[in-house]
């Protein structure tokens, strides 16, 4: 592991300059929401002067190569398997093309809008203005929105529109249309809230396969035991882990350092880890900094991915849902020439809240990562089928990024032998369709399950998550003290750092690292564990069942370390 500690910031800079121009091209309604989600209530229209920080999302140069040419990389059975795009070949295709670039441009220009050129491909244009513009040039409605629990306001319009003309050259306007919760302690609330659990009470366990001590505590060595991820150090420092915080989660290194010393005693107990800051990002030491989401993540990808260079990456608070550092991290990642090979994300969003358009661009940004061969791994979140834990919910709500098609998304287990852990998010998208490499695989489970929960779920979404972890009575240090915590966040890190101590191997070999991972995944269910118990109850129903093959609350089930190394031609 590496032991230095860097620090890099990512910032956008907007400018403002309004003006009239002599006439106005036909605008067209672009995306319009037809109800306020739930938790919010319209305080009425927004005041005028409220400066907006405003982007426009371009259109990509050639967005179906780029999809084709991931899935070619990205299949066991092509030939191409494994040959990844360069970050110019990337750019090329994720990039907007000259003429989208310039018709935007005109348009901002001639509303007096000056702005600047953003996002890792020159994909993004940022700028600043009141609501009292916004409204004018996207003939919208700003109003006013206050989340209920939180007492925090969003600024939103219920539809906008833009011009005719640039419906083929822009992808996504934000913010307009989408109203999330305000982050606590990240994105969403993807962690129980944690309960004390003395460190010494939390035993190593001994030689058996896996004992019965990790039905109640789970530590590093139950999950070498459940998984065969083997304790042997990587070799390979250029492989990478990156680890993604948002606002307000920052990972202690003594609290690293405590958790390695008391439960992986073969390794240095001082492993670090660095620090990428994005949008003024920062990890502050000290145990009144500790978080526990931050804190989990990075013990359970150091204490699991045994030296594997690992960097934290810390995403300011520049906006108040969180959406922008989602955009940002992965635009930063995007634009490194030697990117991590796994990248560990334990935050999401409801998919109604995003709407449409911003989850489909966020989703398309996914597109570039995994076709230059890296793995995106998300947790699926933690309110079974009610997404963020909705109390009236009367459809199933996925949750996003889980729902992308273009990342791998991990659900929950629990217990020895494991069945689904009840808060395991998973279901259907309605915004993406189902997946060629999943349609085998989920038409299996949607035949077993009959007539069960229907008319309450999209039948032709793309299905998820891909495959689950142990995500209950995990033992973390949280401020120098042991706790335990639960969620599917702690399920993602564990499946990212198995993924990562393959790549490392691969590296080894002079071979490439897995990328993204689903077509493989799906084309070998036999490196895994299948779970066909549990379910994951919500919107006042049992939720999906566990079944045989994949399901909706656990995937193809959960990893066998020796298994996918054979799998992966090692």
């Amino acid at each position: 592991m590496r032991c230095t500690l860097r620090a890099a910031v990512v910032a956008t800079l907007v400018l403002s300059v309004l003006g009239t121009p002599s006439s106005r091209p036909h605008l067209r309604p672009f995306e319009r929401r037809h109800t306020v989600p739930a938790g919010f209530t319209n305080h009425g229209a927004a005041a005028p002067e409220t400066m907006l920080d405003m982007r426009i999302a371009l259109a990509m140069a050639d967005k179906d190569r780029l999809e084709a040419t991931l899935l070619d990389v990205s299949t066991p059975s092509s030939p191409n398997y494994g040959k990844y795009l360069t970050l110019e070949e990337a750019r090329a295709l994720a990039g907007p093309s000259p003429d989208t670039v310039r018709a935007v441009g005109d348009w901002l220009r001639a509303e007096g809008i000056h702005y600047d050129v953003g996002g890792a491909y020159g994909d993004w244009l940022t700028f600043s203005i009141p609501v009292s513009k916004a409204n004018q040039i996207f003939a919208a409605s700003y109003q006013s929105f206050v989340h209920g629990h939180s007492d925090s306001t969003q600024v939103r319009t219920m539809q906008f529109s833009i011009p005719e003309t640039l419906f083929e050259h822009i992808d996504a306007v934000y913010p307009t249309t989408s109203i999330v919760p305000p982050p606590a302690g990240g994105p969403i609330g993807v962690t129980e809230v944690p309960s004390f659990v003395d460190l010494s009470a939390a035993a190593v366990p001994g030689d058996d396969a896996v004992p019965a001590s990790c039905n109640t505590t789970v530590v590093p060595s139950c999950l070498q035991a459940l998984y065969e991820t083997p304790a042997t150090p990587a070799t390979v420092p250029s492989n990478r882990i990156g680890v993604t915080g948002f606002i307000g989660q920052w990972a202690q290194l003594d609290d690293l350092h405590t958790f390695l010393y008391n439960f992986r005693k073969d390794v240095n107990p001082y492993t670090n880890f660095s620090v990428k800051s994005v949008d003024g990002g920062v990890n502050p030491q000290g145990k009144q900094y500790a978080g526990n989401e931050a804190n989990l993540d990075e013990q359970y990808t150091c204490g699991l991915a045994t030296n594997v260079t690992n960097t934290f990456y810390t995403v300011g608070n520049k906006n108040p849902d969180g959406v922008s550092g989602f955009l940002d991290v992965f635009q930063t990642i995007n634009n490194e020439t030697s990117p991590p090979s796994v990248v560990s994300t334990s935050y999401g969003f409801d998919e109604p809240g995003l709407g449409p358009t911003l989850a489909t661009r966020i989703c398309n940004g996914y597109m570039p990562l995994g076709a230059r061969g890296i793995s995106l791994i998300f947790a699926s979140g933690d309110g079974g089928v009610a997404g963020s834990r909705s109390s009236n919910c009367t459809q199933f709500v996925p949750t996003f990024p889980g729902t992308c098609p273009y990342i791998t998304s991990i659900g929950g287990t629990h217990n020895v032998p494991e069945v689904a852990v009840g808060f395991s998010s998973g279901g259907f998208s309605n915004f993406f369709g189902r997946a060629s490499w999943q349609n085998s695989a989920v038409s299996s489970y949607l035949a077993q399950l009959g007539g069960t929960n229907a008319g309450l779920f999209n039948t032709t979404g793309r299905a998820f998550p891909d495959v689950a972890a142990q995500g209950e009575k995990i033992v973390i240090v949280n401020g120098g003290q042991g706790y335990y915590i639960g969620g599917t966040s702690a399920s993602c890190p564990i499946v990212a750092s198995n993924i990562a101590l393959i790549n490392d191997r691969l590296a080894a070999k002079g071979l490439p690292p897995l990328g993204f991972l689903n077509p493989w995944l799906y084309s070998n269910p036999q490196m895994f564990t299948d779970i066909t118990s549990g379910s994951n109850p919500g919107c006042g129903t049992n939720g999906f069942p566990a079944l045989s093959g994949w399901d909706p609350v656990t995937g193809l089930g959960t990893p066998l370390f020796s298994k996918m190394l054979a799998a992966a031609g090692l």
